[in-house]
C-alpha cells in the first residue's frame, strides 16, 4: 500500500491488498506449522536467507499482515505483534540491552512497565534510571552513562496523563548514540506520530484503543528504520556483530536500518520466549483498527466533556486531562497531539481514598475494571490496583496520588456519562 495515504485509509485498508479472487477480509491462518517440498527450502528460512513461515511461535501470516498495517499507520519500516503490551515493552528493550547495561526511563509510565523494569529486568542485570519527565536538560544529561543503551517513555502516561516532550528526549538520546523508545498506546498513531518527533522505536498495548472492545490481549513493536545501528556498532553488538545461532548473520548488515531491529527481535526473542500473538487475536485486532480513526475522535470528545464538567464540580479537588486550558501539559499536547490526546481522565474526589472508593461503587455505566481504552466506559483506582506494588515515593514520582481515579470514557453519550458521574457524586 502507498505510504502517502491518509490515516483513515491506512486504518481501513493498510497491510493487506487481496488479489483477484482472494478473500476481502484478512485470512486467519490457524496453523502451527507450514509444509515445504524439501528440507533445503526450509533450511533457507532457518538461515534467514529466504522469507516465509515454518512455525507460528516465531511468525504467522495473519499476525504479519496486521503488523504491516500498524507499521503503515505509524510510518515505520517493520513491525511485529506480541502476545501483550508487556511483551512488547520487554522485547523492545531486551533486544538491545543485556546484563550489565543501563536504560533511562521516564518515571511517569504504566505501573506494570515500571515493575517490569525496576524488578524483573533488574534481576536480569539491566539497571534502569527513572527520571522526572519534566526534569531539566541538565538532569536528563546527568542520567546517561557509558553503558546506557536506550531511553524509554510514554506519549501520554498511564494513568497520570503526563505528556512527554518527545523531541527533547529524542535529542538527548541521539546525542548519546542510543534510540528513543516510545509507548504510543494512549495516543495511538491516529493522534500522535512519535517518529515525526525523533522517536526510533514505538510500542503499543494493542489491547487498548487499537482493539477497542476488550476482546483480545496483544502488543506491537514498530521500527522507524531511521536509527543507524552500525554508526554506534560498539553499543549494540547484538545487531552489529555475527549471531552464531544464525550462522554468523550480522543483522544490521544483512537487513539494514529498516529491518535489523525487528528481524533480530523475531529471530532471537520470539524464537526463545515465544510471546507470539495468536492469529485469532490478530484478526480481532484488525477489526478494531478499521474503526480506530472514528473511535478515537469520540473517545477524546467524551473525555474533554467529562473533564470540563468535573473541573467545575465542588466535590472534585482536581482534574487532569490535557484538553483543559489550565492543564500543565496543554501546550505540549497541542504540539504533539493537536487532534486530541486520549479518552482517559484522571481526577480526585474530596475525601481522599475512602471517598474515591465510595464514588466508584455508585457508578452505573462505568464499570470498575483493570482496563482502559474500551468502547465501554470503565473506572479504576490505580493506587490499590495496577500500581499497588509501588511505594508512596514511587507513586508520587509516577504522578499517582492515593485519591487518583482513572476514568476511561467510552463511546456512550457524553450526557449519559456526566449524569452517571453526577449521581455517584451525589452519594458522597
Amino acid at each position: 500500500m502507498k505510504k502517502n495515504y491518509r490515516m483513515e485509509t491506512k486504518c481501513v485498508q493498510g497491510g493487506y491488498t487481496p488479489g483477484n479472487g482472494e478473500p476481502r477480509q484478512i485470512p486467519i491462518i490457524q496453523s502451527t506449522t507450514f509444509r515445504y517440498e524439501t528440507g533445503t527450502d526450509m533450511g533457507k528460512l532457518f538461515d534467514l536467507e529466504a522469507s516465509g513461515y515454518f512455525y507460528s511461535r516465531l511468525q504467522n501470516p495473519t499476525c504479519d499482515t496486521v503488523a504491516a498495517k500498524i507499521a503503515e499507520m505509524e510510518g515505520g519500516t517493520a513491525a511485529m505483534l506480541t502476545s501483550s503490551g508487556q511483551a512488547a515493552s520487554f522485547y523492545s528493550v531486551f533486544n538491545i540491552a543485556s546484563a550489565g547495561d543501563h536504560v533511562i526511563s521516564s518515571a511517569a509510565i504504566y505501573g506494570g512497565t515500571f515493575n517490569l523494569f525496576s524488578v524483573t529486568m533488574k534481576r536480569m542485570g539491566i539497571e534502569f534510571t527513572f527520571v522526572d519527565p519534566n526534569c531539566s536538560d541538565e538532569e536528563l544529561e546527568a542520567a546517561f552513562r557509558p553503558n546506557t543503551k536506550a531511553v524509554f517513555g510514554e506519549t501520554i502516561s498511564n494513568p497520570s496523563l503526563v505528556v512527554l516532550d518527545i523531541e527533547r528526549f529524542a535529542r538527548a538520546a541521539h546525542a548519546h548514540g542510543v534510540p528513543l523508545i516510545i509507548d504510543n498506546t494512549f495516543a495511538t498513531p491516529v493522534n500522535c506520530n512519535p517518529f515525526v518527533w525523533g522517536a526510533d522505536i514505538v510500542t503499543h498495548s494493542t489491547t487498548k484503543y487499537m482493539d477497542g472492545h476488550g476482546a483480545a490481549v496483544g502488543g506491537c513493536i514498530v521500527d522507524s528504520g531511521s536509527f543507524d545501528w552500525m554508526a554506534h556498532a560498539e553499543k549494540f553488538p547484538g545487531l552489529t556483530t555475527p549471531d552464531e545461532s544464525y550462522h554468523g548473520i550480522t543483522y544490521a548488515e544483512r537487513f539494514g536500518k529498516e529491518g535489523a531491529f525487528i528481524t533480530k527481535a523475531t529471530a532471537q526473542l520470539m524464537r526463545d520466549f515465544g510471546s507470539v500473538q495468536a492469529p485469532q487475536n490478530a484478526f480481532l485486532l484488525n477489526m478494531g483498527l478499521e474503526s480506530l480513526h472514528v473511535r478515537m475522535e469520540r473517545h477524546c470528545a467524551n473525555a474533554a466533556a467529562v473533564a470540563a464538567y468535573l473541573a467545575k464540580h465542588e466535590k472534585i479537588t482536581w482534574v487532569n486531562h490535557p484538553s483543559l486550558p489550565d492543564n500543565p501539559y496543554h501546550e505540549l499536547a497541542q504540539k504533539y497531539m493537536p487532534k486530541g490526546t486520549c479518552g482517559v481522565v484522571s481526577f480526585g474526589v474530596k475525601g481522599g481514598r475512602a471517598a474515591a472508593e465510595t464514588f466508584m461503587c455508585n457508578l452505573k455505566l462505568a464499570a470498575i475494571e483493570t482496563h482502559v481504552a474500551d468502547a465501554r466506559t470503565c473506572c479504576l483506582h490505580p493506587a490499590s490496583t495496577t500500581h499497588r506494588q509501588m511505594t508512596d515515593a514511587e507513586l508520587a514520582a509516577a504522578g499517582v496520588s492515593p485519591d487518583l481515579i482513572r476514568l476511561s470514557g467510552g463511546l456512550e453519550s457524553a450526557e449519559d456519562l456526566i449524569e452517571d458521574i453526577e449521581a455517584a457524586l451525589a452519594v458522597l
